[in-house]
């Protein structure tokens, strides 16, 4: 068997990423191939074809910049966490290390996540498009009047919605703003979509969850000067006031290396206090 051909992406602005791959490269050795350090200046679709794995050390952030370049090269991620929270990083620089032969040359679980597309069209010109691995979010923005948007779910008219937003989450972003706004959490190997308001001007708008294979068509109706089109938090895009937006779900997926220590529901309570048992008072 050859070595492993691995890519590596990272957050060299985080304290503990250069070290963690310092770490990384020092322990592997010469069992794995660095194919290329993609740390800085990223990488072609070309050489990240070339890889078996690419190995992401970072925080959330980073790892969601990754896989939007990686979704189309069907590359797995293997993040390593080196930030705060690091939900989507599923291993430590210990765990890495500890579980190096089992993920590199044994039987290790992939799963497979659905990202989306998000397009804005303008007329008839398409002004924008781009992928998000988490949500897409359409967000007020200044002077922070309510804005109003229509809906429809496969060109048939879902609602209007007039409050400071909407967020359109994949299964493995419920769990980020979706979860914060009021919205559920839905298991990560599902394949839909879930469609949360910001602060409704509704007591009845509550969110719901779509067939993944459906198009989502938003229209803008009133709008401020600075609502915002915004992807995984890190991709933006401003708006014009007869803008359409059309979501759907994209060939491509987010291929993550689960780690065998724990699973996503442990995950969960571990990270976010999932499913806390009360703490009783001493009788």
């Amino acid at each position: 068997m050859g070595k492993p051909r691995v890519i590596i992406f990272g957050d060299s602005n985080r304290p503990y990423a250069n070290e963690a791959l310092e770490q990384f490269v020092s322990f592997a050795g010469d069992r794995i191939e660095i194919v290329s350090n993609c740390f800085e200046t990223g990488c072609s679709m070309e050489v990240l074809r070339q890889a078996d794995y690419a190995v992401v050390f970072g925080g959330d952030g980073t790892i969601l910049g990754a896989t939007r370049q990686l979704c189309q090269s069907k590359v797995p991620v293997i993040g390593v966490n080196v930030g705060k929270l690091g939900f989507l990083a599923e291993f430590s620089i210990q765990e890495l290390q500890e579980q190096f032969e089992r993920i590199f040359f044994g039987d290790v679980l992939i799963e497979k996540r659905m990202i989306v597309q998000c397009a804005v069209r303008r007329g008839d010109e398409e002004v924008f498009s781009s992928t998000a691995v988490n949500d897409v979010v359409i967000t007020a923005g200044a002077p922070f009047n309510m804005v109003e948007m229509k809906l429809s779910v496969q060109k048939q008219k879902l609602a209007v919605c007039i409050g400071d937003g909407i967020i359109l989450s994949t299964p493995t972003g419920s769990t980020a703003y979706n979860l914060s706004a009021g919205g559920p959490i839905v298991s990560p190997r599902l394949s839909a979509m879930v469609i949360t308001p910001i602060c409704p001007h509704s007591l009845s708008f509550r969110p719901i969850v779509i067939n993944a294979d459906s198009k989502v068509t938003i229209e803008m109706i009133r709008m401020n000067e600075q609502t915002t089109l915004l992807l995984d938090g890190q991709v933006q895009a401003e708006l014009d006031p007869d803008d359409i937006i059309e979501i759907q779900k994209h060939d491509g997926q987010f291929l993550v290396v689960n780690n065998p220590m724990r699973t996503h529901w442990e995950t969960l309570a571990g990270k976010l206090n999932w499913a806390e048992k009360p703490r009783y008072g001493k009788k």
